[in-house]
């Protein structure tokens, strides 16, 4: 198992898979917003910024996945940016659920070196408070859709590392 896992890492269908994804989130969001009316709370501001931030790691290890440092080092990031994505989706999920209270207030608390929502407000800008995502398909929510893609994807990369570690001349 940990061998198959340790090739995902190199395969190219791998990371454009996680491109692909990444970029379906984001169309996802965006038709949301625009389409439906359903405008982003800081968190789900936070979310679009890591799913942004899982796609450029992903474009950058499809680029370098043949040389093993970088594809490891890319594979930790890209670890570290889904567990960001998770934790996230936690919030959002438990905001919505009651189970935290939440102070959400309209601003990102990005820096101003990284203002994303200054500098593309039509992405980045929250538009409402935090504690209601719309229904999605058959029920489920915006939270719990992003909750369940963000765990499996934490578990997938952090399997695909492992097996990486453990193997690293895996093809």
């Amino acid at each position: 198992m940990l061998h198959y896992a340790a090739a995902l890492g190199k395969h190219a269908g791998f990371w454009l898979t996680i491109i692909l994804v990444g970029c379906v989130l984001e169309g996802v969001a965006l038709f949301y917003q625009y389409v439906l009316d359903y405008g982003p709370c800081v968190l789900c501001v936070h979310i679009r910024i890591w799913v942004l931030a899982i796609i450029a790691l992903a474009i950058l290890a499809l680029c370098l996945r043949r040389y093993r440092i970088p594809n490891l080092l890319l594979q930790i990031l890209s670890l570290g940016a889904m567990a960001g994505l998770l934790e996230r989706s936690w919030m959002v999920f438990a905001v919505e659920r009651n189970l935290i209270e939440s102070s959400c207030k309209m601003s990102t608390g990005l820096p101003d070196w990284f203002a994303l929502d200054k500098w593309f407000p039509v992405v980045f800008e929250p538009w409402e408070l935090c504690g209601y995502t719309p229904d999605l398909l058959l029920g489920i929510t915006m939270a719990e859709g992003l909750l369940l893609i963000s765990l499996v994807a934490t578990v997938v990369m952090a399997t695909a590392l492992i097996g990486s570690l453990k193997h690293p001349n895996a093809e």
